[in-house]
């Protein structure tokens, strides 16, 4: 089966209190439910796991490169500046590994700071938007990414 590495970075771990007319009423606890869920229909084994330490979200995107595994990554405000996470993700993407970037919101509907991706550039693409179906669809991305790998093996 599959890995996928769910990575969340700052303030997601506060899902269902924080801002919920942007970011829902659905808490941590559910996404790490529902990406359970969907990864099993998928077919993928799915991890989710939040840090507000950017340090922390490097070394779990270090941690995919050497197990190859496959990622689904809000970086939340580390989007707008983090040049670490950015190479960090590079790496992922270099290594022939899908990185989807994704948002609960749609940072273009939102502050001009929030317009600008340091990670864009280096994922394999980006799905924002649509709440936690930002990450259904992501996972849905990956599975379809597999599933045309191995057909070509």
């Amino acid at each position: 089966m599959t890995r996928v590495l769910v990575l969340n970075g700052p303030n997601l771990g506060r899902l269902g209190s924080r801002e919920p007319d942007v970011y829902g009423s659905a808490s941590y606890a559910d996404l790490v439910e529902a990406g359970a869920r969907w990864g099993a229909v998928l077919g993928l084994e799915v991890e989710v796991r939040q840090t507000d330490d950017e340090a922390e979200l490097v070394s779990w995107l270090h941690e995919a490169v050497d197990a190859r595994s496959d990622v689904v990554l809000n970086p939340a405000a580390f989007t707008h500046y983090s040049y670490a996470l950015r190479d960090a993700a590079a790496q992922v993407t270099s290594a022939g590994l899908t990185l989807v970037e994704v948002h609960l919101s749609n940072p273009y509907a939102r502050e001009a700071f929030r317009h600008t991706s340091v990670i864009g550039a280096v994922a394999t693409g980006t799905i924002a938007g649509f709440g936690f179906s930002s990450y259904e669809l992501a996972l849905r991305v990956v599975a379809s990414r597999v599933a045309v790998s191995r057909e070509s093996d």
